[in-house]
């Protein structure tokens, strides 16, 4: 028996009563291993703007496209997306939500009057755009014959929402957020939010949207969310978007009012706004060129002509209000200043498609309204043209996804990991980012096959703060990983962003390539070479010969100071492909219009990582 006692003594035979490590090496893993995308802000035919310009679509089609099925579009064209996607939030705006579906179908209490009569007689002819006008000029005015925000209109309309979202949430499988859009502006400016419910139906069905009649003001919004939560017990959040088209007010150095911002102001901004919309189909809202001049991929997808509906022009000086990075940057001086930053937000991706359809690949791309659905003449002409600026067609931005790392796809796993801002955004592309940042990784880790394991092991992920600077680290490391969308093109570059305030308050920016595709070498200036084009215009297409299917490494910041606060997120890039106007141009044998841009790099964004001295 001297063999067996050798085999219990060296661990080769457990007995019932002993102890011995679990053999499975995840066991107890308890950190995000799935990604899960989604499109946060959708809008049916229950946004009376999408209803206008012919969408005839309403929550049931959008959730089933979504989860991967085949549906009709207004347009009379079938459309079906590549993959189905995750998630979910059909978010119609609150103001006048139902109003044309309600005149559609001759609510009785609408038909009380005689324009509501006329208005659903035109409706029945066809005539949806001079309703459309005749709707929005008497609601600016104040001069509709029934109030189209009252509890009685808009209740039913809500319940509607509310139950689509019931039918179609299935835990573990796909999730249907329940949501709106708050759709609030000044004189033309943007401040609309996304508001995203963690909660369901039970909670939710007799609680109506706040809207823009009840106010303009995004602090009386918050509060409207804080009476929500102390009456319920739910959560729920505020999701700003296009920043660019509201003429310097998203990001302001005062409140709506006029005031500087208070301690309890930042601190509600910062609890009820915990992420930006940074990219969707109205432009991309990282950077402008003239706030980052020397960032040379800056200048994507840029919208700066005027406001949201064209009736103010841009001025330089709106610009530094208008963008992420610059909002970044700025809060770190308020945090300096008073404790608070209330620009602490991390990034998503989204569409705002008014169409139902999240088409956000470009070669799949169904436009911004039912009128620029896929068809011979759509990249001919003006989006919107005014005395204050002009938008082409052409300019609408096949944008994007919201990709979320969370623990399980349902209702309350997706809504924590947004809340915490362990997210990213892309331009369309199902591209896996990985973003961590520490002290004490080393490209060991970059090398290895459980890169998630040394990430959250040493460090926090995106969207999270670095602990205090510790003895010994002369500077904080970052592991970045990036794979291409499978079905997407290859990856140029990886790039860290870096902002930080000096000693003298000051702001500086700084993009850093970390990791890129090939023998390239930076030159004597530091600029790494571009990685080339391979796109075909004659036929849209591109071949993955160039760029890499991965890249990652542990990026040190060159130029750390302990005693200065900054940030720093993930910046990832593809290789060139084509833009929807030229796939457009080769389907339907059309010339394009003078200027239009026809190649692109799509990108990802991940929220940041901040680090403060204190």
């Amino acid at each position: 028996m001297n063999w067996l006692r050798g085999l219990l003594l060296t661990g080769c035979i457990v007995g019932p009563g002993a102890q011995a490590a679990d053999y499975s090496p995840y066991v107890g893993d308890i950190y995000p291993t799935r990604v899960y995308w989604g499109d946060t802000h959708l809008h049916t035919r229950l946004s009376l703007d999408a209803a206008a310009f012919g969408n005839r679509l309403g929550p049931d089609a959008a959730y089933r496209l979504a989860r991967g099925e085949q549906v009709m579009a207004s347009s009379g064209q079938p459309v079906r997306l590549s993959r189905p996607l995750d998630f979910l939030v059909v978010a119609d705006h609150s103001d006048g939500l139902g109003l044309f579906k309600l005149l559609e179908e001759g609510d009785p209490a609408l038909l009380e009057s005689t324009l509501g009569e006329r208005w659903h007689r035109m409706l029945r002819e066809g005539r949806n755009k001079s309703v459309a006008q005749d709707i929005i000029t008497h609601f600016a005015n104040d001069r509709l014959p029934w109030k189209p925000n009252s509890p009685d209109l808009m209740a039913p309309v809500w319940r509607q929402v509310v139950d689509a979202a019931e039918r179609y949430n299935t835990p573990g499988q796909f999730t249907a957020f329940i949501g709106y859009e708050w759709t609030a502006m000044q004189l033309g400016n943007n401040l609309h939010r996304v508001v995203i419910y963690r909660d369901g139906a039970d909670r939710l069905r007799e609680r109506l949207p706040y809207t823009a009649t009840d106010s303009i003001d995004p602090e009386d919004l918050w509060a409207d969310l804080q009476r929500y939560e102390r009456a319920s017990g739910g959560r729920v959040l505020a999701i700003p978007h296009n920043g660019n088209l509201s003429n310097g007010m998203m990001f302001a150095d005062v409140t709506l009012a006029g005031r500087p911002f208070s301690p309890d102001y930042l601190k509600r901004r910062q609890r009820w706004e915990p992420l930006y919309e940074i990219t969707q189909i109205k432009g991309d809202g990282e950077t402008h060129p003239l706030l980052s001049p020397d960032d040379e991929f800056a200048d994507y997808e840029t919208w700066d002509a005027g406001n949201l509906d064209m009736s103010g022009a841009k001025t330089r000086d709106m610009l530094r209000y208008e963008y992420a990075r610059e909002a970044l940057k700025r809060g770190l001086g308020y945090r300096a200043a008073n404790g608070t930053n209330p620009f602490e937000f991390g990034v998503i991706g989204s569409t705002d498609s008014h169409t139902s359809l999240s088409t956000a690949q470009e070669n799949n791309f169904f436009g911004k309204h039912t009128a620029f659905e896929p068809g011979p003449r759509r990249v001919d002409g003006d989006y919107k043209a005014t005395s204050s600026g002009t938008v082409k067609t052409w300019q609408q931005v096949a944008s994007g996804y919201a990709a979320v790392w969370a623990t399980d796809n349902t209702r309350a796993a997706l809504w924590d990991a947004l809340y915490r801002r362990e997210v990213y955004g892309t331009t369309g592309s199902r591209m896996i980012l990985r973003f961590f940042g520490g002290w004490h990784y080393t490209s060991a880790d970059a090398e290895a096959p459980d890169i998630a394991a040394r990430g959250y092991g040493g460090g926090v992920p995106m969207g999270g703060i670095l602990a205090a600077h510790p003895g010994g680290a002369s500077a904080p490391t970052f592991l970045l990983a990036a794979q291409r969308d499978p079905l997407g093109a290859n990856l140029d570059r990886l790039q860290v962003v870096k902002g930080w305030v000096d000693a003298e308050g000051i702001a500086h920016e700084r993009v850093y390539d970390a990791a890129w595709s090939g023998a390239r070498q930076p030159d004597d200036s530091g600029k790494l070479p571009a990685v080339g084009n391979t796109v075909d215009p004659a036929s849209a297409s591109w071949r993955n010969s160039i760029g890499q299917a991965s890249l990652a490494t542990v990026w040190r910041d060159p130029d750390f100071r302990p005693q200065e606060s900054a940030f720093y997120y993930l910046r990832a890039l593809e290789i060139p492909t084509p833009r929807w106007p030229l796939y457009d141009a080769v389907r339907y044998a059309r010339q394009l219009p003078e200027g239009a841009v026809t190649i692109g790099q799509e990108r990802g964004y991940s929220s940041p990582i901040w680090y403060y001295p204190d």
